[in-house]
């Protein structure tokens, strides 16, 4: 008896059913006619609708659906019958052939892997080329994505910006004028009376129209901004105000209770101007069809945040929040996504939340999997917000936006009290100095404060009012899940606006000198037994406050820079995550510029760390998988499908590890968008992570056998011996540049310009067009300080020749090692190397700069900056290096001789090291004449040096000269 095939009209009515099942509240049809306005006979697919979002088509075919792209994009920007909206995204979805015969289209359906692509009413396609490829519970998830169309939301955010500045306007005008308005208003936002917190109190003014609009929708009582403070209105102050106070009654409170206080602060004529202008804005920000996204406000606060460099708190954007989000709580295993009330036991913290990016991706992924699991997210609404989500920063007017945020999901469902606390932070009344949620690494309960406006604040959405502080637990061991973008502030930052700081991560908020120091000195007491150390910054004690309140099993997931994975100031960070944790995650990006972070403006590199706190008596597993993607996530349905890619990939068998040869990661494809993954070890003592913002794995897997003493190449079958060692074990390292030139009494000499007869000569700084050649001179001359000669004597005993680059910046710079003719003090560019036997000066110099010590290099260093590596002058001590001591006397007489001969030659940046003639040259001869290999080793180097200098880290986006042509 033969399987009788299956029409692709009963896959879509399978298809139809399955994803009601999984998205609740949408109306999915299969097959229907009559329902694109106009066009009754017309019959798409599968109609996705709803009433907050844009309809969705998906047009499916059996493989090798040749036509289905065709279909799919002609249904774009078709009308809908009964819906307001167009047609603004459809699916294009191949079935698998195997689904034709299958007994039970549903079940095979349910199990099946589909490729799919989605098409764009403006042209787009995501992704690119190719297909992604997904279950149909990834499918749904992409479906709820793509009906809010993300160019919509950000025309929105233009709009509502450009309105808000439009209203700040007026506010600076008043400053000017009577500037105790403006002094009130920062006062009941907690904030300091300056632009950003004009810009900041007309935020949440227009936050609150654009959620009357929606409220307004609900309640037939509510009246429009447009009634209350539209044209032609009389007094809006005194209409919007009332209608406000109808608002709140029904509930709400977190939304208008600040936006209240601030309108009361305003006078009749320029409150009418201001919400006039906002007015205006709402109705534009309503016209771009995007006032449903909750976020929207949200993403405009943190374009307006203030204290930004001191606080440091740059903006998780969306489409990393759900990246992380998704990848965080898919860890969350033990969890069965159908039961509402165990849902309702999580336990989700953000101590550092801002305006509530993340709390909200995580609210989503949550409510996304219950609805995938049948249940309906608006019945997890309340407990969210009264039970599971807590969160806690330092401003007011950030707290308020995390509570209007979260409310907005669901503004139609009242809650009681929220779990989102202003702490407190600076001097307080009674002297004392606080220092925000960190104050909870000694205690499990803070007096906190809802915020600082007169009268009692309100911490519910239906008007409950409590006392203005509050006592709130957060105890140890508790907590499911801790996500953070913590502050990256470091107390040695002294640039920018921070120059002239006292202890720079604690300059916010106008903090005197005296406060900054009182601060710092509370850290050192705050910081006892935790990961916290200054030179990693703020990030690395709110790390430990994670792993503090995290309750065994429970999962960690942080936002970082990407110093956390190579600082020696992040070891003791990377040390707790190998002894605590299980199941990491590290995901970092190979790019260049804004697309190499995960949040906004931070102009730095970052990683996610994801990673499960092991249970008790559970063994450990100090192993990690490394993602290292192409580029940033470009949009919440692209960071979804990058999450699920590597959700399916985690546990593959076809995963290399770093040391199993230079065969690179496993692809991680998003259509044709790539990333790789590859598994390495962490090191029980917190060594670094080299496996981070790396686009071909090769190099690492390369530079990891060289650190093995094994030099393994790409194409190459199997390893050779290549005796290698740490740089500190066969040479002492110089100075730190403060203990040669600091201030007195730290530093024996101050420093001055450089003189041929100099009696201290220092290699001090970077000169890119003075460093061509394998010898430097000297750019600066020592002097000795009054009454510090014999300190003096003692820091010239470690003048040397060598010197090793701290600071390599790949685009400009050709040396990782500098030789200088006579003994010379390093200073902050140029520490000294001292080698106890001369000989090994050259070799050093031979070996640092041909393209195995520059892979050995860049492989060890902090790649924070776009083309810019460094590394700390104790992190050099680590180095891995050729193993000077293992070299005959001939050969290093080879190594003088190769010395000599590249004197009088000069190199190109180090970024064109693999087109470089004199480069190639040196590699030959250091591995053909020094170290005996042949020629097809040789050209597996000259292969690895045009890997190197594909990696964005080594070129920084520089574009690459037409002359620039690979030398073999």
């Amino acid at each position: 008896m033969t399987t009788p095939r299956q029409a692709e009209s009963s896959a879509n009515a399978a298809l139809a059913d399955l994803l009601r099942g999984m998205m609740h509240g949408v109306t999915a049809r299969a097959e229907h006619t009559r329902v694109i306005t106009d066009q009754p006979a017309l019959r798409p697919d599968v109609l996705i609708t709803d009433q907050y979002r844009a309809p969705v088509v998906v047009e499916a075919e059996y493989l090798p659906a040749a036509s289905v792209e065709d279909e799919a994009k002609s249904r774009l920007d078709l009308p809908v019958v009964g819906d307001s909206r167009r047609i603004e995204a459809a699916v294009a979805l191949r079935y698998p052939a195997a689904l034709r015969t299958a007994p039970n289209i549903r079940v095979a359906l349910k199990d099946a892997r589909l490729d799919y692509a989605v098409h764009y009413k403006d042209g787009a396609r995501f992704p690119t080329s190719g297909w992604l490829t997904g279950s149909i519970a990834d499918l749904a998830d992409l479906i709820r994505l793509v009906s809010v169309p993300q160019s919509e939301v950000d025309a929105a955010a233009d709009a509502l910006e450009r309105g808000i500045e439009r209203a700040a306007v007026i506010l600076d005008e008043l400053d000017v004028t009577s500037p105790a308005v403006t002094i009130r208003i920062a006062q009941t936002l907690g904030m300091v009376n300056v632009r950003q917190t004009r810009r900041m109190a007309c935020a949440i003014l227009a936050n609150a129209l654009i959620f009357q609009e929606r409220i307004a929708a609900i309640h037939p009582g509510v009246k429009r901004p447009g009634q209350v403070c539209g044209k032609g209105v009389t007094n809006p102050q005194a209409q919007t105000r009332q209608a406000w106070d109808a608002i709140v009654k029904i509930n709400y409170y977190p939304i208008f209770a600040i936006g209240m206080d601030i309108l009361d602060q305003i006078d009749p004529y320029a409150a009418a101007r201001i919400l006039n202008n906002l007015e205006y804005t709402t109705s534009e920000v309503n016209a771009l069809g995007a006032a449903t996204s909750h976020d929207l406000t949200g993403r405009i606060f943190q374009r307006l945040i203030a204290d930004r460099k001191y606080l440091a708190t740059f903006y998780t954007l969306p489409a990393s929040a759900a990246l992380l989000a998704q990848l965080a709580v898919a860890k969350l295993d033990a969890m069965d996504w159908a039961d509402a009330a165990a849902i309702g036991k999580l336990r989700v913290a953000d101590f550092a939340c801002g305006t509530g990016a993340l709390l909200s991706a995580v609210y989503e992924q949550i409510a996304n999997r219950h609805e995938r699991a049948g249940g309906n997210a608006a019945n997890l609404h309340a407990a969210m917000i009264e039970d599971i989500l807590y969160g806690c920063d330092v401003m007011p007017s950030a707290v308020h936006i995390s509570g209007a945020t979260l409310s907005g999901i669901r503004p139609n469902i009242p809650y009681a009290n929220s779990r989102l606390y202003t702490m407190p932070y600076g001097r307080q009344q009674d002297g004392e100095v606080k220092l925000g949620s960190l104050e909870l690494l000694q205690t499990s309960s803070v007096l906190t404060l809802f915020n600082t406006s007169d009268p009692a604040m309100r911490t519910g959405s239906a008007g409950e009012q409590t006392a203005s502080q509050i006592t709130a637990e957060f105890p140890d061991n508790s907590y499911d899940l801790v996500i953070m973008n913590p502050p990256f502030t470091r107390n040695v930052t002294h640039e920018g606006e921070t120059a002239n700081a006292v202890a720079p991560a604690f300059a916010a908020f106008d903090a005197s000198d005296a406060e900054q120091r009182a601060m710092a000195k509370r850290m050192q007491t705050l910081k006892q037994g935790n990961c916290y150390h200054g030179n990693a910054g703020i990030a690395s004690a709110f790390a430990g406050l994670a792993d503090k309140k995290l309750k065994k099993g429970g999962v960690l997931a942080l936002v970082l820079p990407l110093s956390a994975a190579s600082g020696g100031a992040w070891q003791a960070f990377r040390k707790m995550m190998a002894d605590n944790y299980a199941d990491l995650t590290v995901l970092s990006i190979a790019a260049n510029g804004k697309d190499m972070s995960f949040s906004s403006d931070t102009g730095m590199a970052e990683l996610l760390i994801i990673g499960r706190k092991r249970a008790k008596n559970e063994p450990a597993r100090n192993r990690a998988n490394f993602i290292s993607l192409t580029r940033r996530p470009q949009g919440i349905a692209h960071s979804a499908v990058v999450a699920a890619s590597a959700l399916n990939s985690a546990n593959s068998s076809e995963i290399h590890a770093i040391q199993d040869g230079p065969f690179g990661g496993m692809l991680l494809s998003v259509g044709d968008d790539v990333g790789e993954i590859v598994a390495d070890a962490i090191a029980p003592d917190g060594a670094a992570y080299g496996a981070v913002r790396i686009k071909d794995y090769s190099l690492a897997q390369t530079a990891h056998a060289l650190r093995q003493s094994q030099l393994w190449l790409p194409a190459t079958a199997a390893p050779s011996a290549l005796k290698t060692a740490p740089l500190g074990s066969m040479a002492k390292r110089g100075l730190y540049h403060l203990d040669i030139i600091g201030r007195s009494p730290r530093g024996p000499f101050t420093k001055t310009r450089p003189s041929p007869t100099a009696t201290y000569p220092a290699l001090w700084n970077h000169s890119a067009k003075n460093e061509t050649r394998l010898i430097c001179e000297p750019d600066s001359q020592l002097r000795v300080k009054a009454g510090m000669q014999e300190k003096a004597a003692a820091a010239w005993t470690t003048a040397s020749r060598s010197h090793l680059n701290l600071n390599f910046t790949f685009g400009s710079q050709p040396l990782a090692v500098a030789f200088t003719e006579r003994e010379t003090i390093g200073g902050s560019a140029w520490p000294n190397v001292i080698f106890a036997d001369e000989r090994f000066d050259y070799a050093f110099a031979v070996w640092g700069n041909c393209s195995l010590g520059l892979l050995s290099w860049w492989h060890h260093s902090s790649r924070q900056q776009s083309s810019k590596a460094s590394i700390t002058i104790r992190m050099a001590e680590s180095l891995p290096t050729l193993d000077l001591r293992a070299l005959t006397d001939a050969q290093l007489a080879a190594a003088r001789a190769i010395f000599d001969e590249f004197r009088p030659l000069e190199f190109m940046p180090a970024y064109l090291a693999d087109a470089d003639p004199n480069r190639a040259l040196l590699d030959r001869r250091v591995l053909c004449d020094l170290l005996g290999f042949d020629e097809p080793v040789y050209r597996a180097v000259r292969l690895l040096a045009q890997k190197w200098c594909a990696e964005p880290s080594v070129t920084g986006g520089k574009p690459r000269p037409i002359s620039a042509q690979f030398i073999a």
